[in-house]
């Protein structure tokens, strides 16, 4: 039987039948997916400016009231 270690805890634990797999328990998987929400972990990519999507938005909405208001 295959047996590896945990990602979050270095336990091993057999892969076959894991529910969790590849962690060793519910508890493992619930501390890895709150450091994804945490954004703790980063998959490498190009830069994105988020400031200018946020610019792009105002402009949209503000623009979008002018219209509404006419």
């Amino acid at each position: 039987m295959r047996v590896v270690e945990c990602p979050q805890c270095a336990t091993p634990v057999e892969w076959q039948g894991n529910p969790f797999r590849p962690f060793c328990s519910e508890r493992c998987r619930l501390i890895d997916l709150g450091a994804w929400l945490d954004e703790k972990y980063a998959i490498p990519g190009p830069f994105v400016d988020e400031s200018a999507d946020d610019d792009e938005s105002a402009q949209t909405s503000a623009k979008s009231r002018r219209d509404d208001e006419s």
